[in-house]
């Protein structure tokens, strides 16, 4: 956690995620695990694991913490089905749902089945 960062009560933060500086986070919420939430962000809803999350007029997801995984050893195969996995959640003109089962369909690995089973836990909703 950055400085001046804020948590209200019952926030869970997963491993190697980063909170930045002067954000806050909702009560409730989730930050996944690899998560990266930028500076000066509010956070309302659960941020997905390996994602990268910032607030400019809205907060949203920018997809996957590339660089941030690569530094914590990643291997090019676990980035590429991470972002693939987000190309299919954040891009495809697919809801949550029917994202989640094609990703479910098409990708096979315990990176992914993270980020499926971090959406299918959300009681709060998750930021795309």
């Amino acid at each position: 956690m950055a400085n001046a960062a804020t948590l209200a009560g019952h926030v869970i933060i997963e491993d190697h995620a980063t909170v930045g500086a002067f954000s806050g986070v909702h009560q409730f919420c989730r930050i996944g695990t690899h998560g990266y939430v930028g500076g000066y962000t509010v956070v309302t809803k659960d941020v997905l694991p390996y994602s990268k999350t910032v607030s400019e007029r809205s907060t949203r997801a920018y997809g996957p913490n590339t660089l941030g995984l690569e530094r914590k050893g990643f291997s090019a195969e676990q980035i590429k089905n991470i972002r693939t996995a987000f190309r299919l959640l954040l891009q495809s003109k697919l809801n949550t749902t029917q994202a989640v089962e094609a990703i479910r369909g098409k990708l096979q690995s315990p990176e992914v089945q993270t980020i499926i089973d971090f959406i299918e836990t959300t009681d709060r909703g998750v930021i795309k």
